[in-house]
């Protein structure tokens, strides 16, 4: 065999070898770029995710200011608490202890809100969520008027939310909501706990047909 013959056997040979090796390099390289896409698409999201969180936060944060400047009054008084857009009141300054009755500086400090509430609920197209707490302790015996903490905290929201309708938030923005013990916000092994824990608070929320219907079902 002529040593050109030779050559081109060799070269037949190693020809099969290389195409062999173009194409794993360019399934190498196809996966490469659909991971380097995939990577791209995931950090996109990533990107797209934050933007919306920080947005929220700016939103709540604006929401909670607004709402703070508009309750700086009754806020300054200490009667009023706000906590992650949650206005608290005490429930001895609203009534005395197992009983629905509002007392008259309850009314007083109800009313107080009425005006700066509806302005803000206006402005938002949202409504005022009113919500009874109480302790876990049993409500005592001889008190007829509660089978027991549920029933009792809803008849407090419900005499909260009348109030303020009486003292002019329109019936259309407002509705109330009982927990009775649930929801705690300190402990209910001592007294000081289980007086935070017996409260009345008003939260706004966006108008939705869940809270439609149980502010028509709130009477």
């Amino acid at each position: 065999m002529s040593q050109l013959e030779e050559m081109d056997e060799g070269l037949e040979q190693t020809a099969p070898v290389w195409a062999v090796f173009g194409d794993l390099m360019t399934g190498l390289l196809g996966a490469f770029v659909l991971v380097l896409l995939g990577v791209l698409v995931v950090q996109m999201d990533l990107v797209d995710h934050l933007q919306l969180e920080v947005q929220k936060r700016q939103v709540e944060e604006q929401r909670r200011m607004t709402l703070e400047k508009a309750l700086a009054g009754p806020l300054a008084s200490g009667r009023v608490t706000l906590n992650n857009g949650r206005i608290g009141i005490s429930g001895s300054v609203l009534f005395p202890f197992n009983s629905d009755q509002l007392r008259p500086e309850g009314r007083a400090l109800l009313k107080s809100l009425v005006q700066p509430l509806k302005v803000y609920l206006a402005e938002r197209d949202e409504m005022l969520m009113v919500s009874g707490f109480t302790d876990d302790r049993p409500i005592q015996e001889g008190n007829r008027r509660f089978a027991d903490n549920l029933e009792l905290s809803a008849q407090r929201a419900l005499t909260v939310t009348r109030a303020l309708v009486e003292e002019g938030m329109p019936s259309s923005l407002t509705f109330a909501a009982a927990f009775g013990a649930e929801q705690p916000v300190a402990s209910n092994a001592s007294e000081a706990g289980r007086v935070l824990n017996r409260r009345v608070e008003m939260a706004p929320v966006p108008k939705s047909a869940p809270a439609a219907d149980a502010r028509h079902n709130r009477s």
